[in-house]
């Protein structure tokens, strides 16, 4: 086995001490098992406010590219969820510079395919109303949207949750073996512990809006060493 990848129990090695950080900083983190099973998964709920037009000019985007292909069936510039009531003349428009709050549903599992850490997600509305793909890619930071547009099979995709067996997002672990082997060879030269799954969700964690306190890595866990949390 490559030393930068995970093979399950160390996985679960470094989710249980990355939940006891995660006590201490009251930062939410849960583990949920699998009924029946001896599998589980991390969990964490978050609210996120987001700028309205995130959201419509990737749907504006999708819109005109539909168009530009001669497709008939358009997709809505705006979804009807996003719209905000005029008082006046009862016209819905998003208004200049007005945010979204929305809440995101967090999962951490291990894949067997890849021997790391895969992030799951969905989100909805404060209204209950689930975000297509379309609107997760809105929801994206600018920033990141690009890069992982340009990322092998566009990076955020949909499939089944593998242990729910319901809908979620997911961001493809494809190129975390690329990017996690610096960083874990420059803590291996320094003889320093880091926790595979906290460095990976700072990593990755922030592209989907889920930022990584900077306390994880200031307070390691007392009884982390490197050969307990990064692979041989």
């Amino acid at each position: 086995m490559s030393w930068c990848v995970l093979d399950e129990e160390q996985f679960h090695q470094c989710c249980w001490l990355f939940l006891q950080q995660s006590e201490q900083l009251r930062d939410g983190w849960s583990w949920e098992a699998v009924q029946g099973s001896t599998e589980g998964y991390l969990r964490k709920t978050a609210l996120r406010s987001v700028p309205a037009d995130w959201i419509t000019t990737q749907k504006h985007q999708s819109h005109s590219s539909l168009k530009s292909q001669g497709e008939e069936k358009l997709v809505a510039s705006v979804d009807p969820d996003f719209l905000i009531e005029d008082e006046d003349d009862g016209i819905c428009t998003v208004c200049e510079g007005s945010s979204l709050v929305l809440q995101y549903e967090y999962h951490i599992l291990y894949s067997c395919s890849y021997s790391t850490p895969v992030l799951y997600f969905r989100a909805s509305t404060l209204g209950g109303k689930s975000l297509t793909l379309e609107e997760v890619w809105g929801s994206v930071h600018p920033q990141f949207r690009l890069h992982l547009h340009n990322c092998p099979l566009n990076a955020i995709t949909q499939q089944e949750h593998p242990l729910l067996g319901q809908p979620f997002f997911f961001l493809h672990p494809c190129r975390t073996e690329e990017f996690m082997r610096p960083l874990l060879q420059m803590a291996q030269e320094q003889c320093r512990p880091v926790n595979y799954v906290l460095s990976w969700l700072s990593v990755v964690g922030p592209a989907l809006g889920l930022d990584v306190p900077l306390k994880y890595s200031t307070q390691l866990h007392p009884e982390a060493s490197p050969s307990t949390m990064v692979p041989d």
